[in-house]
């Protein structure tokens, strides 16, 4: 039942005016005016109510961070960890379970998948005997929960179950992300109080009692909410979902759909999720002091929790009717009302009960309602006593729906400017005894919230019941549970044990000692070329050398100074200059003319190269020849090229400088390559035995013979079949950024076609090659950042994304960037054990140079890729360094050495 908030309130408004009208009292026995005065200090102006909503919104404010939570002024705003909302895709049976004070519910919904609207089988109320409150409370409703299930007469034997539990719970997850759910009770409120049970996980409790009593059934707890919560989300299947949970009962409660970036400690920033205010806590650091009136005073003090609760004891109609008995107990005290007669009944606590305030602020039927109360409590009302009771509960009365009001309209604030929105249109799921018993009380809600906040439209929503939303939620979680089940699926090939990676690196080893053997060197996948570097620095190297960085676009001309450390140490002075596409794609002449004329105008003469060119005439030709080819027809400019050298030697060389026992360089970047210092007696392609000598092993080919294709799974093969170089780089494809972003986009695009993720969407949008560059893998991996900046990526193709497949897509980033560092760490561990072979050393210790951006950048691949060659080479202790500058300084590095040996060589 939807209600409007244009909804008339003329008849409780009419009543408020009443209540300030002058009184003409007969014969001067009562003090008419008195009982105005106290009336009219319950009366709350429109400023007071403004200044009340902007406190409670300061309040929210503070209890969202981390850092003021439980501090003065500040909701405790729990977070309920409901962050998924059915879709309305959810299939089956599903049961529902609500506690209260006096009664177990129990619900059974069905879900068929095909529409929104839920279907509602049965539901049976259980009273709870005060027997079972002590120890025996969840006994109990597992025993209900039988009798209800053997009544039913069903052949269904599997029910998942959502649990509204109506107390403070910390809730450490809510299965809605592959996480068991844990809730543990914090406290009993309200007069309930069994035994054994605070501090303990209330859904171990149930679970246990439903596993001994319900034996003809399996039923799995896969969710506990708070009562407001259960409420909000029973709405979520209206025409205007709910988006906020509002409770007006004996105590009074809210919850509300927040952003995960607004909530403190939340590992995931993107998406919503269910935030618990406990907004009956709100006033306790005295923001409502100056609304309070004597009469609340004393009901505080007769309170079990005096000094707390503040705002649910103005509004909740426990308290409210209190506050009432405590006003006619003490007008009579005084002799302002019932002639000075103060009846015994008056000063029983609970003796006005919630039915009989309704009974006297009743329109039609009200005064002789109000004088059959007053002359049950022993009283000889007369008729202007009960029309001051009436208008003492009336204003009592509508003090409570102003406040109800404004601390909804501070909730409703918080959303729209928290979205920066205009304008909001939202729902608002309601129950409880204040919203259901008095239609008047609805109104004045609403009225007064239009007032407060004119830029919002809302549509109040009468609730099915907490065990209806609590049964939703079951409902959620198990259709995430299912997808996560089923991409868990798919992503199991990627998923590499510990005996595969093994293998791995036994293969690797293979395959380097094929390479390195003068009679298999030709046939070898892994060509371990030698680069002619025998010698690392030892940090005596010094001057002044000239290097060439050849990068992709553009590349850096620099001068490397070597200096002792009191003279300074290492200066790099650099000048970067662009290559044009026309001239990195057109031919050998071309690119190098304008690689020399860059040199002149820097005057520098260090070369490296490296891939990412396609001009014609350069494949199988000496790049050093070249450039002195180029140089030649240059006039008036002479140089000579000491050395080439690729990335990452000259990685190692720069980590070497620093760490003598640097003696493998690895690039984790665009590519993927690695080498190491080799002893020279196993090089069998080159002459000499003595000494070492670094082998660059262009390991990026391992697997071209096919030797991986046991772990090849269908998106590397169709990765492979799209590259420009198919058949060829097998390893590097499994491993380097040039590729991560595409194997991502195919697993996308699979899972979207088995209706996993962005369900009822055009999927053209996944068929866009490099949609998924690994600048944006690292962001998404990195957390809220990157899961907006993929919400922002897709949608602006056309692509939306829900919280829960943004979920989905990280974890498929994950998965594959895990691979990518388990693999590579395989490859490294067969390195760092044939150098502990070579050396024949129980334990080896050896550093690492590293350098590129996937193994700087991607979150977790550098500790993924350390853990695994831990694991696979356990007696060598490898220490990794990162490399800083090892493009420019390991080529100047190297020309030093050579500088250095040679000038040792002539003196």
């Amino acid at each position: 039942m939807a209600i409007n908030a244009t909804a008339s309130a003329s008849a409780l408004m009419c009543a408020q005016k009443n209540v300030f009208q002058q009184t003409s009292l007969p014969h001067g026995q009562y003090h008419g005016k008195e009982v105005q005065k106290h009336v009219e200090a319950f009366h709350l102006s429109k400023k007071q109510l403004v200044k009340i909503k902007d406190s409670m919104q300061a309040a929210m404010k503070k209890g969202l961070k981390k850092q003021a939570q439980g501090g003065a002024g500040a909701l405790p705003m729990l977070p309920t960890y409901v962050c998924a909302l059915p879709d309305g895709t959810e299939r089956g049976h599903f049961l529902g379970l609500e506690l209260s004070q006096t009664q177990v519910e129990i619900v059974l919904l069905h879900l068929s998948g095909e529409e929104r609207q839920t279907a509602q089988l049965k539901t049976q109320s259980f009273p709870i005997p005060a027997a079972a409150i002590d120890n025996k409370i969840f006994e109990y409703i597992a025993k209900c929960l039988a009798r209800f299930l053997d009544d039913l007469d069903t052949t269904e034997k599997y029910f998942p179950l959502g649990f509204s539990f109506p107390y403070q719970c910390e809730h450490t997850s809510l299965n809605q992300v592959n996480s068991a759910v844990a809730c543990k009770l914090v406290e009993w409120a309200k007069d309930f109080q069994a035994s054994g049970v605070v501090g303990e996980d209330v859904v171990q409790l149930l679970q246990k009692a439903v596993k001994e009593h319900c034996k003809n059934y399996c039923i799995e707890i896969l969710a506990v909410v708070n009562d407001t919560v259960g409420i909000m989300v029973s709405c979520v299947c209206e025409e205007q979902p709910c988006e906020v949970g509002l409770i007006i009962g004996e105590g009074t409660n809210c919850c509300y759909m927040e952003q995960a970036k607004n909530i403190a400690g939340m590992e995931n920033k993107v998406g919503h999720m269910c935030i618990n205010t406990e907004w009956g806590s709100f006033g306790e650091a005295g923001e409502l002091d100056d609304v309070l009136t004597e009469f609340d005073q004393l009901m505080d003090k007769e309170s079990l929790n005096q000094g707390i609760c503040r705002y649910e004891k103005l509004v909740g109609s426990l308290y409210l009717c209190e506050t009432v008995r405590i006003i006619l107990a003490t007008l009579s005290e005084k002799g302002e009302l019932f002639n000075g007669v103060l009846a015994p009944g008056l000063m029983t606590k609970g003796i006005l009960k919630f039915h009989d305030i309704l009974d006297i602020i009743d329109e039609k039927v009200g005064l002789a309602k109000t004088k059959n109360f007053l002359t049950r409590q022993g009283l000889v009302p007369n008729n202007q006593d009960c029309f001051h009771v009436q208008n003492i509960c009336q204003i009592v009365f509508l003090r409570s729906a102003n406040l109800c009001a404004a601390g909804l309209a501070a909730i409703i604030t918080h959303i729209r400017t928290s979205q920066n929105l205009p304008q909001l249109k939202i729902g608002v799921a309601v129950s409880g005894a204040l919203y259901r018993g008095q239609t008047q009380y609805r109104e004045i809600v609403q009225q007064t919230l239009k007032s407060l906040i004119p830029e919002c439209t809302f549509t109040f929503v009468a609730s099915d019941g907490s065990g209806t939303g609590a049964a939703l939620v079951a409902a959620a979680a198990l259709r995430l549970q299912s997808r996560q089940e089923q991409m868990f699926g798919v992503l199991a090939p990627l998923q590499l044990s510990v005996g595969i990676l093994e293998k791995v690196r036994n293969l690797m080893r293979q395959e380097m000692e094929k390479g390195l053997s003068k009679e298999t060197h030709n046939i070898a996948v892994v060509r371990m070329l030698p680069t002619f570097v025998c010698h690392l620095p030892d940090g005596s190297e010094r001057g002044d050398f000239l290097a060439l960085d050849l990068g992709g676009t553009n590349f850096r001309v620099l001068v490397v100074q070597l200096r002792s450390p009191q003279e300074g140490g290492v200066n790099i002075t650099s000048e970067i200059y662009t290559i044009p596409t026309e001239v990195a794609q057109s031919n050998d002449i071309k690119l190098f003319d304008h690689i020399v004329s860059c040199i002149i105008d820097f005057q520098g003469i260090l070369l490296r190269w490296t891939k990412g060119f396609s001009a014609l005439g350069c494949i199988g030709k000496d790049a050093v020849q070249l450039l002195r080819e180029a140089v030649k027809r240059q006039q008036h400019f002479d140089l000579n090229v000491v050395a080439l050298v690729n990335d990452t030697v000259g990685t190692m060389m720069s980590c070497a400088y620093v760490d003598p026992k640097c003696e493998i360089g690895l690039i984790v970047g665009t590519g993927c390559n690695a080498c190491y210092m080799e002893e020279m007696r196993n090089v069998g392609t080159v002459e000499g035995k003595e000494g070492r000598m670094c082998i660059n092993m262009e390991w990026g080919a391992f697997g071209d013979d096919g030797c991986l294709e046991y772990i090849m799974t269908s998106y590397d093969k169709k990765i492979d079949a799209a590259s420009i170089n198919s058949g060829q780089q097998r390893y590097e494809k499994l491993i380097s950024g040039m590729y991560l972003g595409e194997i991502v986009r195919h697993i996308l695009l699979d899972l979207a076609s088995r209706k996993i993720l962005f369900l009822g969407q055009q999927l053209s949008v996944l068929k866009t090659k490099d949609l998924f560059p690994t600048r944006l893998l690292t962001i998404i991996e990195n957390g809220s950042q990157g899961l907006q900046e993929l919400h922002a990526a897709l949608e602006e193709k056309g692509l939306t994304i829900s919280e829960e497949d943004a979920q989905l897509v990280k974890e498929v980033c994950h998965t594959v960037s895990t691979r990518a560092a388990k693999v590579c760490g395989a490859g490294l561990a067969a390195v760092v054990d044939k150098i502990r072979e070579n050396r024949q050393l129980e334990k080896l210790e050896v550093s690492v140079g590293v350098d590129g951006t996937v193994y700087k950048l991607l979150p977790n691949f550098a500790r993924q890729l350390q853990e695994t060659v831990a694991l696979l080479a356990p007696k060598c202790q490898v220490k990794f360094l990162l490399s800083e500058d090892g493009s420019g300084k390991g080529a100047a590095l190297i020309a030093a050495v050579a500088s250095h040996k040679s000038t040792q060589q002539s003196t």
